[in-house]
């Protein structure tokens, strides 16, 4: 049996304003998860992780994403989210909050751009159960003010988080600590 790939979770706005440079940045992020094999995940939605996908799937990436909604109608028409560029979808049916535990879960390494309540909420999961966090700073949103929650947050998890401003670097740091300090993830019979 082969090595599992990477998977690589690109969280972010959906909507609101997109500058042209970030856009450009996250589509290097996706660019770069295709380039080092990994798998990119993201919510199934448009705006910056859109973009992410979009550039990992122009250098040939395997693009997942995870949507709320309970069938593709749905996914389109309810919560006017895209198809293109998405190898595979999931349908959870969960809704928007509902599905973040299961993307979130689904991911090694999160990454951080931009980023409104939604994002915050991956943040928070992602950090609470020890992921790998990388957090593309200069994107606006929460990426920017990840910073100022942490010393609030007052809570070891075995979370790394690394902050980066080039999207590229960003990806690869935070790679190469994934598969340099494996994850401990406790069961939750083991945990209690």
């Amino acid at each position: 049996m082969g090595e599992q790939k990477i998977k690589i979770g690109v969280m972010g706005s959906a909507g609101g304003e997109i500058l042209p440079e970030v856009a450009q940045n996250c589509q290097i992020l996706g660019e770069t998860i295709a380039e080092l094999g990994c798998v990119i995940l993201t919510g199934g939605c448009p705006g910056l992780p859109h973009e992410a996908v979009k550039g990992c799937k122009r250098k040939g990436g395997l693009t997942v994403g995870v949507s709320p909604a309970l069938s593709e109608y749905e996914h389109v028409h309810v919560y006017g989210s895209p198809l293109d560029h998405i190898d595979i979808m999931i349908y959870t049916g969960s809704g928007l909050m509902g599905r973040e535990v299961i993307g979130v879960r689904s991911c090694d390494i999160i990454i951080v751009v931009g980023g409104r309540s939604g994002t915050l909420g991956e943040f928070a999961i992602a950090y609470d159960e020890g992921r790998t966090i990388g957090v593309l700073m200069g994107t606006g949103g929460v990426a920017d003010h990840i910073d100022d929650i942490l010393p609030v947050i007052e809570k070891k998890t075995g979370s790394n988080i690394v902050f980066d401003r080039d999207p590229k670097r960003l990806i690869e740091r935070c790679v190469e600590w994934f598969k340099t300090h494996p994850p401990i993830i406790k069961n939750r019979e083991s945990a209690s």
